[in-house]
């Protein structure tokens, strides 16, 4: 078997065939899994994958803003009020120069018999891109109704709470509006319920096993289907270069892949917690969930809403530290981001959902405004340079003639001197 000092390697190279069930006396001397602690190590190429992003999360955010507003329109100085709730660091007239394509400008009294006041509205090039985006997500409605099925098939009764759903939409990439436009029209599989306490849930209305598979199943069914050996499913280990793992810790990882791999869809009713079963029935959810956002990677909190529902524990985010080779916590924004870590090469998405082509697209028009912008400051630039040129030459000029002009009346008086009435 491999080293763990190989800083990237691939378990379906060693674990080809299905080996027996380790005896429980396995891990009978090895320390509990709480117990287990890894240093945290930064990684600076996926840190500056969320830092990439940090432009498409703000702008979408205000373009939501004005979206949310009746007739898609708001004053500029409401706008500009909102700036701290839509964590804008600059003021909102600099970030519509920066941004130019956006919105368009124009003004309206607020209230009747009032002053005219800037207002905002979709510019024609957000609109058209809204048209794209509405065609997509019909276009891959099949994709988003399967997470969403997913997600209540993972969980512990088939239900998850409709508030819970709509706080991680986004990162599920699912519609805003997916309760009433995307589940009323699937009543044979999911359906909107309310319990006792009002509160909203979302309901599996009825189990199908094409959605019962994860992500490590597929790839091990692709696999053997490639290769013609049966392969067994199990994670993707990759540590990051020069990161090594003390012994302890190496020896209790090895034995813990060589467990069976849980499904998240399966039954775990009967694993005991805190054992090392229960964890690679965490670590197959996590890695599941992480695997049905766009970006493949979630807010640590975010998941944590859903830790009664998917049975995991209190302690659950330990799991992604305890796993480096399988996860990557990010600090980034001073927001703990679980990332997954086979779904980057090398601080690039290359796992990609087919959902991202709305955030392509969204971030061609954000670049396209912005080249405006730079284009304009140029030109302001270069106007100003030849302001400032055409300045200095009349300045040589008028220096100049006051010069002859000071020359002309020293030679009078010369000629006064030297040439007495």
């Amino acid at each position: 078997m491999p080293s763990f000092s190989n800083s990237r390697f691939r378990l379906s190279h060693f674990l080809r065939r299905h080996p027996p069930r380790p005896p429980p006396w396995l891990f009978a001397g090895s320390a509990s899994v709480s117990s287990l602690k890894v240093p945290w190590r930064k990684d600076p190429l996926l840190d500056a994958a969320i830092e990439r992003d940090k432009r498409w999360r703000l702008c979408s955010r205000v373009v939501r803003e004005v979206l949310l507003e009746p007739g898609h329109t708001i004053p500029v100085r409401y706008l500009e009020k909102r700036r701290e709730r839509l964590r804008l660091p600059v003021h909102v007239k600099t970030f519509l120069a920066r941004y130019p394509n956006l919105f368009d400008i124009y003004t309206a009294p607020i209230k009747p018999r009032q002053q005219p006041v800037p207002f905002l509205r979709p510019s024609p090039r957000l609109r058209s891109f809204l048209a794209l985006d509405a065609r997509v997500r019909v276009l891959h409605e099949p994709l988003a109704l399967a997470k969403l099925c997913k997600l209540l098939m993972i969980s512990r009764h088939r239900a998850l709470p409709a508030e819970k759903l709509l706080n991680a939409k986004r990162d599920f990439g699912l519609p805003d509006d997916f309760l009433t436009s995307l589940v009323p029209r699937y009543p044979d599989l999911v359906r909107l319920v309310h319990a006792s306490s009002d509160r909203p849930f979302l309901e599996l209305v009825s189990w199908d096993d094409n959605y019962a598979k994860s992500v490590i199943e597929q790839r091990a069914e692709e696999e053997a289907r490639l290769t013609g050996v049966r392969m067994r499913p199990n994670f993707d280990v990759r540590l990051p270069t020069g990161f090594f793992l003390r012994r302890d810790m190496r020896e209790w990882t090895r034995d813990w892949l060589e467990l069976p791999y849980l499904s998240p869809y399966a039954d775990a009713s009967e694993l005991r917690s805190a054992s090392p079963e229960m964890e690679k029935r965490a670590v197959g959810v996590l890695h599941e969930v992480l695997s049905l956002t766009l970006l493949k990677r979630m807010a640590v909190p975010i998941i944590g809403k859903f830790s009664d529902e998917f049975r995991l524990s209190n302690a659950f985010a330990n799991a992604f530290t305890r796993h480096p080779g399988i996860f990557y916590v990010s600090l980034k924004g001073g927001v703990k981001t679980a990332m997954l870590r086979e779904a980057y090469d090398q601080g690039k998405l290359v796992d990609r959902d087919p959902l991202l082509e709305i955030k392509d697209r969204f971030e061609e028009m954000l670049d396209e405004g912005h080249m405006d912008y730079l284009e304009g400051l140029k030109t302001k630039r270069e106007a100003l340079k030849k302001d400032l040129e055409f300045m200095a030459r009349k300045n040589a000029e008028l220096h100049e003639d006051g010069g002859e002009d000071e020359q002309d009346e020293d030679d009078g008086e010369n000629v006064q001197i030297n040439n007495p009435l």
